[in-house]
């Protein structure tokens, strides 16, 4: 194991573009690095730390602090650290200054540590491929297990394209607000613009969002709870649990019942904060919840805010405007300017929506454009330009629209919904019905007011008439795949028992008390042709998952709040489902579950038509729909029930079209420009359909000895080889299924989807890169014309790494390749890449070594010519760098200003970190340096 002590020097293996770094403090467990060339401080693992020590050789010139040079004549080591010595002084490792690490490519090839020139060849394409992955547009969009869906990419690309955003994600119920979030985040930490991310979501979501965020976008967030802090304290009693990791998700239940855990979260310091159910963050003028403070400091102090909720201004416009002074509380400070600003909206609004359906301007309208836009650029739309009303329409949501904070798409204004069918099944029993109603009764009084001290729920489904219903209808059904979810997970394991002695069906489960794999493997059996039949979920057990491949949906029992109806409906009626969902919902007639089932379909159309305002209508009419199910003359059931049928019903319509009235369509049509969202569709389906990165995995699981079965098309079991191959950290010894075909992924969750984005392709790349695969290579060039020596070289053109600062869309670390001939001359282009990958075989680079001319002098000249070639190439890559950057940033910028003198929503820090960023931009181009990453050394012959 490697001793680590202070002021030695070591790089990153899998960080090469952090520089040299100074080892600053060191435990048994851990060590901690200086970068100064990024201004970066790293905390490794003792026992894992990727880390590679510095050493200069005899012959190198190193600098000490104050950049006096020396030549190294001899080198030593005293007290663990290295002493180098030159004709009159020395350095110490601990006094060395801005040195670099390039010597380890040419001593490999010096010494005869060579590759063959397949390694090198991986190598070079792994350079390129990591160039062309960083600086792509659909960067961060790629890797999601996602649908394809316009808007929520367009909201995505709009809120991760500003500087520290701070919205309000607030799409109607099935759009993806989730996804909408994940997408964010995920691009943001890929591009390096946020590291630190805290997700707060109600208890009850806790392990909802650490699925989707896993499943769908491969990133791990831990769970912190009261235990995890504990047990965080017992080994650093005076450190902060929270700084412990970068990535967390909390329930606000558990910041808000501690004072202690909520100080430690607030100094933690947060590139983001995430706040889900953001409407139940309670605040009024008079009072203030605990909730709603503690989100408030969070907001303070993190840098971004991403706040979801389906029903922005359901609870009011107060509680609308609560959530708005969160993400900008200067902008929004005073509750009855809010108020007051709102109508002024409604004119550009007319505006837009007239300007979009193509209809005829008034004079009025045009008054009011020409006193913002010039009368030309209006009269270009009158006469009918399309291109000018486009540009228009453009002008008009970003200088006036409140998308700068707000997003809300509507079901309304969404394509791709399928259309619900409900089928009801009363169940008429002839033989004991009383027996039958009162077993019914209990089974629906246990399930509404469950008692923790009571003994389990008894179930008598080996007669129970809704089991024989259903046996009878999954074989009417067959082949189609059925989904049934019920409350609980007792009432799933007792249907699991009885459906697979009587009607032998295959039969799959999904509950909370089944690990995440489990859940995994049997959804994956589900979705699978022939797998099973019908899945099995209890209410929680199926919280965030998607099953649309499946279009029959059997409720057997019915919850109380018409928000969770609509989640479980959910599990199916997703925008992007492709056929009509069927709804099965079998009751007892006159059993309590017949009151429910009369409510949902007269009162309120709940199961063929989705329901805004769910929770509302619930505290509303959730106890007297108790109050009724204990009636129990039918009389009394016929008339209570009638009478809050038609009270729901009216509320209902009420209420829909209050929430018509309000639509801000000004608001909606900020929420999704078409056209955005179609080319980044285009961009990330043309990645998807490339079969480069297949091609590049393939020889890379080759190299690293893993076996690749064929499962599919485009899809493939990985399995190590041997115990060596452990080394590869995304594959398991058990093996992994992967798959390159998007489609495929969406239907298997349980098999990876990779793309660039996916870890286990970056780990491929930090695996070639840090391992130094091919970074020495000799190779031997048949059948050439002319003998002789060839010298191929690859350069990377390196950029400080600074946390937050996304240069990568100007100038990622850049591979420049240079070849050169014996006689000194450049001669890349006469020997392109596919030419050497065909014809390079290995050869023995010995007899070549001990040639004295060639190693001390000849060897030397040419890596100094091409050295020369790739810093000329390299000041033209920083030139146009810093030209691409500047156009971008103060095209950006000067929008931002622009904005500013007409939208209010623009915060003045969101422009000081454009600027600040165009500043510090500047400073790492500026400061790009060479570094040597491959060598090889060509025979012709």
């Amino acid at each position: 194991m490697e001793i680590f002590f202070p002021n030695q020097r070591y790089t990153s293996k899998g960080e090469p573009d952090l520089g040299v770094g100074i080892l600053k403090e060191a435990s048994k467990e851990k060590v901690q690095i200086y970068f100064p060339l990024s201004n970066e401080t790293r905390l490794y693992a003792v026992e894992s730390a990727p880390l590679q020590r510095v050493v200069f050789k005899i012959g190198d010139t190193i600098m000490d602090a104050k950049g006096q040079p020396l030549l190294i004549e001899h080198v030593e080591i005293v007290n663990n650290l290295y002493v180098y010595y030159g004709k009159d002084k020395k350095i110490t490792e601990a006094a060395l200054g801005d040195v670099s690490a390039n010597h380890s490519v040419d001593d490999r090839l010096f010494m005869g540590d060579v590759d063959t020139p397949q390694a090198f060849a991986l190598r070079r394409e792994t350079l390129q491929h990591e160039y062309k992955r960083r600086l792509s547009p659909v960067h961060g969009f790629v890797g999601g297990r996602i649908d394809l869906i316009p808007h929520q990419l367009y909201i995505a690309h709009e809120v991760s394209s500003r500087y520290a955003p701070r919205v309000l994600l607030s799409d109607q119920v099935g759009l993806g607000k989730t996804i909408e979030a994940c997408l964010i985040l995920h691009r943001l930490l890929l591009s390096g613009r946020i590291s630190r991310v805290l997700i707060l979501v109600p208890e009850s979501l806790l392990h909802q969002w650490f699925v989707e965020v896993l499943r769908r976008f491969n990133m791990w967030f831990n769970i912190f709870d009261e235990e995890r802090c504990a047990a965080l304290d017992d080994n650093a009693p005076d450190g902060n649990p929270f700084l412990d990791n970068q990535l967390i998700i909390c329930s606000t239940e558990f910041l808000a019942g501690s004072a202690k855990r909520t100080k430690q979260a607030i100094s933690a310091n947060w590139d983001m904060l995430v706040v889900d159910e953001a409407h139940n963050l309670e605040w009024s003028v008079n009072n203030i919840s605990p909730e709603y403070r503690i989100v408030e400091l969070l907001s303070k102090v993190a840098k971004g805010l991403l706040l979801l909720t389906a029903t922005p201004e359901q609870l009011g416009v107060e509680s609308h405007f609560a959530r708005l002074r969160l993400l900008d509380p200067n902008r929004y400070e005073n509750y009855n300017d809010f108020i007051n600003e709102s109508s002024n909206h409604k004119s550009i609004a007319s505006i837009v929506e007239k300007l979009h359906l193509g209809k005829p301007l008034e004079s009025k309208d045009t008054k009011i454009l020409e006193a913002i836009f010039s009368k030309e650029s209006i009269q270009l739309v009158i006469d009918g330009k399309n291109e000018a009303k486009d540009n228009l329409i453009e002008n008009l949501l970003d200088q006036h629209g409140p998308g700068r904070v707000l997003f809300r798409n509507t079901r309304s204004g969404m394509s791709g919904f399928p259309k619900r069918k409900a089928h009801l099944i009363p169940i008429k029993v002839e033989k004991d019905k009383e027996l039958w109603l009162e077993r019914l009764s209990n089974e629906f009084a246990f399930e509404m007011t469950p008692d923790e001290t009571a003994n389990n729920q008894q179930f008598w489904f080996a007669k129970d008439p809704r089991v024989q219903w259903l046996l009878t209808t999954i074989k009417e059904l067959y082949p189609a795949k059925v989904l049934l979810i019920c409350k609980q997970k007792e009432k799933v394991l007792a249907l699991e028992e009885i459906l697979t002695k009587r009607g032998n069906f295959k039969v799959g489960v999904f509950h909370e008390d089944l690990t995440i794999v489990q859940r995994d493997r049997n959804a994956a059996w589900f979705s699978e042709p022939d797998g099973a039949q019908i899945l099995l979920c209890s209410e929680i057990g199926s919280e965030g998952r998607n099953f649309q491949f499946a279009h029959h949906l059997i409720l057997f029992d019915l919850p109380l709040n018409p928000e969770l109806l609509e989640q479980q409906i959910g599990r199916l009626d997703r925008i992007g489902q492709k056929k009509d969902i069927h709804i099965h919902i079998p009751y007892l007639t006159n059993s309590p579950q017949h009151i429910l089932v009369r409510w949902f379909h007269e009162g309120l159309n709940a199961f063929e038509k989705n329901i805004e305002g769910g929770n509302k209508i619930s505290k509303l009419f959730s106890n007297r729909l108790l109050e009724l199910s204990k009636l129990n003359t039918e009389a009394a059931h016929k008339s209570a029930l009638e009478a809050l049928i038609m009270e729901t019903s009216t509320f209902q319509k009420e209420l829909q079209k209050s929430l018509a009235d309000g639509r801000d369509k000004l608001l909606e049509m900020n929420s999704f420009r078409p056209k955005i969202a179609t080319k980044l569709i285009k961009q990330i389906q043309a990645e998807d359909s490339d079969k480069s990165l297949e091609n590049y995995m393939t020889k890379v699981f080759n190299h690293f000895d893993i076996e690749m079965e064929d499962l599919a098309s485009r899809s493939y079991h990985l399995k190590p080889t041997s115990l060596i191959t452990e080394i590869f950290p995304s594959i398991p010894m058990e093996g992994i299924g992967v798959t390159f075909d998007r489609k495929h992924a969406l239907s298997r969750e349980e098999i990876s989807f990779l793309s660039w984005d996916h870890p286990m392709t970056t780990d491929a790349i930090d695996m070639v890169l840090s391992s130094g695969t091919g970074s020495a290579s000799y190779g031997v060039l048949k059948g050439s014309k002319s003998p002789g020596l060839l010298l191929e070289l690859i350069f990377i053109l390196e950029t400080p790494t600074r946390q937050n600062i996304a240069v990568d869309r100007f100038l990622p670390n850049t591979p420049l390749r240079v070849v050169v001939d014996h006689a000194g001359n450049e001669v890349t282009e006469e020997y392109p890449v596919d030419v050497l990958n065909k014809k390079l075989i290995p050869g023995q680079i010995d007899a070549l070594l001990d040639n004295e001319a060639i190693v001390e002098t000849l060897l030397p000249n040419m890596i100094a010519v091409a050295t020369k070639l790739a810093k000329e190439m390299s000041n033209k890559a920083i030139a146009n760098g810093l030209d691409s950057m500047n156009l971008t940033l103060n095209h950006e910028i000067g929008r931002l200003k622009l904005l500013q003198e007409k939208n209010n929503n623009i915060r003045p820090e969101e422009i000081q970190i454009a600027c600040d960023d165009q500043i510090a931009l500047t400073e790492i181009i500026k400061n790009a340096r060479v570094r040597m990453d491959a060598i090889q050394l060509i025979r012709k012959e």
